[in-house]
């Protein structure tokens, strides 16, 4: 009868701490800028990032093949807000002055528009490729910085989304790293 007891008893504790481990990998624990694989859920690549941290994204103009930065900040709500673009040349994709209550400012041979408040939840993008030379660029004063290549095929599409990983998708996916 004891044995059957401490059998029934160690049964029980393993389940339970099968149950502990399986909700701890599930219940999201860090907020990361999360790349999906375009019109998927599948994670190609995350950067943890937690709200009200910046980050650039910099792009290649093909035409121009001048540098575009476009300047994005995590709202309280995981999104992302566009407070800066700055560029060099007018032309194709490119505006030509700032939109209501922007600033429209030219420093340092470089056209800027400043105070935007563009909110998007998600942003598709795709990764150049003819003039692949994305780059994002994060850190306190902007001192971190990857290659989209080092990450994405040239011409790969995909979703930049502000999400909440869980401790599976955490180690399984590919982290972001200077």
């Amino acid at each position: 009868m004891k044995k059957l007891f401490r059998q029934k008893k160690l049964l029980i504790t393993a389940l339970m701490i099968l149950v502990v481990l399986f909700v701890c990998f599930m219940i999201p624990f860090r907020t990361a800028l999360v790349f999906y694989k375009q019109n998927t859920s599948q994670i190609q690549a995350f950067l943890p990032i937690e709200k009200g941290e910046t980050f650039q994204i910099i792009w290649k103009h093909s035409i121009h093949l001048t540098d575009v930065v476009e300047k994005f900040r995590v709202t309280e709500k995981h999104e992302f807000e566009e407070y800066e673009m700055i560029y060099e040349h007018f032309g194709i994709g490119m505006p030509s002055n700032a939109g209501k209550g922007e600033t429209f400012v030219y420093e340092n041979g470089k056209y800027h528009i400043k105070d935007m408040e563009r909110v998007f939840p998600t942003i598709n993008i795709r990764n150049g490729r003819t003039v692949s030379e994305h780059r994002l660029v994060w850190g306190e004063n902007g001192e971190k910085m990857v290659r989209f290549n080092e990450y994405f095929e040239p011409g790969a599409f995909f979703t930049m989304k502000v999400d909440r990983l869980n401790l599976w998708q955490y180690l399984k996916g590919v982290k972001i790293h200077e």
